[in-house]
């Protein structure tokens, strides 16, 4: 039996990795729950359904609530905390699993503490990787001690299994294109916060359906692919593939590309994530092909999209310019979904924090320590801010 610690229980990935373990009972239990308290009744009920044995919130001021709600659920023995420091020692309880579900570069320190404490990390949490840079990978006690969990890294994870590492001459990450992909720059000047939030495929949180239908999020999927698989940034190619049934693919160097495909559900790679190097059974449906089916895939139009060269060439710079360009995005992000920018702004808004900051991040390229990371990240949201309100 392996103990799981789940990090954004309520979420996306914490919700649909509850429903990969209720199908497996006889392989993993539940040892902690961890949300970030707008949803303290679902957290609740998954303490009670899963008997976690913890349970802890990132929103004091919700603990008394998240208290009642256990009682009420007959769970009042379970042990309870809140706050950021609170997260992070159940992230580091050392269970044989943490899934890292939690949105945004405050999931590094947990995913750190995960990983000194010797457990497997199964990482969604991709702000880690895009953010942290050396410091999430220097936490490591052993080798492949990192499971990826995004659909298109959990593919490319797969497709390496049929060759060696100096086998392999590129790796090809799928982007659906999100909804705006056939739209022209004058009617992209035009989207609003309610035509964006409607992915044609995928059911995601605000922050990460804004960043698809920008292709920010592809963007940050090429640095997360480059520091989790140590391959070049010019050996990465995107394709959009509107379908989203090829979730990426590694071409070898004998020309052969192995590809992963399978109908677009978060579940297989969240399961995946969870049971490696094994598989589980009973996950989600595989692709029909007694059906017939077209897969199409086409190059991406860096005019209209810009934000993958962008995250290229902060990948060539330094992991702090991955640091900006992640925090200045999800202030930028923030502001669009309020109204207070529009949506071809947002990629702007990022370019103009990065080259404000250039020189600065230059100078020392390196970040020392979660703390430095935060106060970069503090600047660059700082100076989107301003750029917004201008």
């Amino acid at each position: 039996m392996k103990t799981v610690t789940i990090l954004g229980s309520t979420g996306s990935i914490g919700t649909q990795g509850l429903d990969v373990i209720s199908r497996h009972t006889d392989i993993f239990s539940v040892q902690a729950l961890v949300a970030g308290g707008s949803h303290i009744d679902l957290l609740a009920q998954q303490v009670a359904e899963f008997h976690a044995e913890y349970v802890a919130i990132y929103d004091e001021t919700k603990l008394e609530l998240l208290r009642d709600a256990l009682t009420a659920n007959g769970c009042a023995r379970v042990k309870v905390s809140a706050g950021f420091e609170a997260v992070c020692e159940i992230a580091g309880l050392g269970s044989d699993i943490v899934l890292n579900g939690i949105t945004g570069s405050i999931g590094l320190q947990p995913s750190i503490c995960a990983l000194q404490a010797g457990s497997q990390l199964a990482l969604a949490n991709k702000e880690s990787v895009v953010a942290g840079g050396h410091l999430l990978f220097d936490a490591q006690i052993r080798e492949n001690q990192i499971n990826p969990v995004d659909s298109e890294h959990s593919a490319i994870w797969q497709c390496l299994r049929s060759g060696s590492f100096h086998e392999v001459a590129k790796l090809i990450v799928t982007a659906s294109g999100g909804p705006f992909r056939k739209f022209s720059l004058d009617e992209l000047r035009a989207v609003t916060p309610e035509q964006a939030l409607h992915h044609p495929t995928w059911d995601m949180g605000p922050v990460v359906t804004i960043n698809s239908s920008t292709l920010m999020n592809k963007g940050l999927e090429v640095i997360e692919a480059s520091r989790l698989f140590n391959i070049s940034p010019d050996n990465i190619e995107v394709t959009v593939h509107p379908q989203s049934i090829v979730h990426s693919m590694v071409e070898f160097c004998d020309g052969a590309t192995i590809a992963q495909a399978s109908p677009p559900d978060m579940r297989l790679a969240i399961a995946l994530g969870l049971s490696a190097p094994e598989r589980l059974n009973n996950v989600a449906k595989a692709c029909d092909w007694t059906q017939a089916a077209s897969w199409d895939f086409e190059p991406l139009d860096n005019k209209r999209f810009p934000a993958v060269d962008l995250a290229r060439h902060c990948l060539s710079a330094s992991e702090k310019h991955t640091a900006v360009l992640n925090a200045a995005n999800e202030q930028a992000v923030h502001a669009f979904l309020q109204h207070k920018l529009s949506y071809l702004d947002i990629v702007a808004v990022v370019d103009r924090v990065l080259n404000q900051m250039d020189s600065e991040l230059r100078a020392n390229p390196l970040f020392e320590s979660v703390e430095e990371m935060s106060i970069i990240e503090h600047k660059a949201r700082k100076l989107a801010d301003d750029l917004i309100t201008i």
